[in-house]
């Protein structure tokens, strides 16, 4: 019996104490192992989710840089409407293309000849042909 007491007491010396999980967290090499898988898995998608928000955010700026820009051409187009519809662009365009004046309105039309501006007519220089181009070019 002495026999089986010693390999009793034997085996609990050397069993170790606890499950298999807190023996391998008792262990400071794997217990640094597992903790770096554990930061990787939760630092991936969140630099991969962070990525994204930034170019997303990116678009966002690119797409109200263009409202503004669409919204700057729209203002002025609407001031263009309002001054086409105008009394006084109506009144210009009737002057100018039609000639028309208002009642008790002299017309003054200043003709060239009266500013002492002379006109002289240019004759046509007609050009030579080709083929007397390169006959001079090669007779020189």
């Amino acid at each position: 019996m002495v026999k089986n007491k010693n390999i009793a007491s034997y085996k609990q010396t050397r069993r170790p104490q606890g499950s298999f999980i807190a023996r391998m967290l008792a262990d400071k090499r794997i217990f640094a192992i597992i903790a770096l898988i554990f930061l990787l898995l939760i630092l991936v998608p969140l630099a991969k989710s962070y990525s994204r928000k930034r170019m997303i955010e990116k678009e966002i700026e690119g797409i109200q840089q263009e409202i503004a820009s669409f919204e700057a051409k729209n203002s002025d187009l609407r001031e263009m409407i309002d001054y086409l519809q105008s009394d006084q662009s109506l009144e210009e365009q009737a002057r100018l293309s039609m000639g028309l004046k208002r009642p008790g309105e002299t017309v003054a039309v200043i003709t060239e000849s009266a500013v002492g501006v002379q006109i002289t007519k240019t004759e046509e220089v007609i050009a030579p042909p080709n083929w007397q181009k390169w006959w001079r070019y090669f007779a020189k």
